[in-house]
């Protein structure tokens, strides 16, 4: 072996690789867990609407350790995601000693249930709002589907001038509407036949010459039926 140079030259390169990775990661080691690169400084970007700076510290007390290159921001990130409001966070490092945040914030679109909110998304969150939102509910997973047709309902029955402040997806998967007037709207469930949409959008159609000429307040609709609807009003019941 020793009289062989090409041989010595390929051991002594592998050697040398050896020495430089490992004097690399004795070197990372070292940067890891310096004290000479604390951060300093945690710049918050965006403009927030729901989530103040004082949550964002208690948020992130205790997560953020280490130094510039040490901390860990995958945790950093998840904390400050807990937050009720937040729905989205990046984070990256400005050298020499911070870290830039920017934050995406949930738009809320309707009240889920009694006890979160739903966004423009479809996405269910734990905030609260005393805004005047739609009330939407449904089976648990069912958030996207419920918010995607609250906005074909709405659409629908934008003509009638009166806003669909409710839509409830039952747990055997049948709709049920209300109207800012007071007017509940019975869709039932959807059919290859007869599609809810298609009911909602036929009691649209036929309204002016129909509910539109009745004196009386409308109090519940059931659009279940294949060529007609039915109607109750306060002073029909029985």
């Amino acid at each position: 072996m020793w009289d062989n140079p090409r041989l010595l030259n390929s051991v002594a390169g592998i050697l040398t690789g050896i020495a430089l990775l490992i004097f690399m990661l004795a070197g990372a080691q070292l940067l890891l867990r310096s004290t000479l690169f604390p951060l300093r400084e945690i710049a918050v970007r965006g403009t927030l609407a729901h989530t103040s700076a004082a949550q964002i510290e208690q948020a992130t007390r205790g997560r953020i350790a280490g130094n510039f290159f040490s901390v860990d921001l995958a945790a950093v990130r998840q904390s400050i995601e807990q937050l009720p409001w937040v729905r989205r966070v990046n984070l990256r490092r400005v050298w020499p000693d911070g870290l830039e945040v920017s934050i995406e914030e949930h738009v809320a679109l309707a009240h889920w249930g009694d006890d979160a909110l739903v966004d423009i998304y479809g996405e269910r969150f734990a905030a609260q709002t005393d805004a005047a939102l739609p009330v939407l509910a449904g089976p648990a997973g069912t958030e996207a589907e419920v918010t995607r047709r609250y906005r074909r309902f709405a659409a629908l029955l934008a003509p009638l001038g009166d806003p669909l402040e409710r839509v409830i997806l039952t747990p055997r998967f049948a709709w049920r509407l209300k109207l800012r007037s007071g007017l509940s709207v019975v869709l039932g469930r959807d059919t290859a036949e007869l599609p809810v949409e298609a009911r909602l959008a036929r009691f649209v159609a036929v309204y002016p010459q129909t509910l539109g000429k009745i004196a009386q307040r409308h109090e519940y609709v059931d659009l279940r039926y294949p060529n007609g609807f039915a109607l109750r009003v306060p002073d029909m019941k029985g």
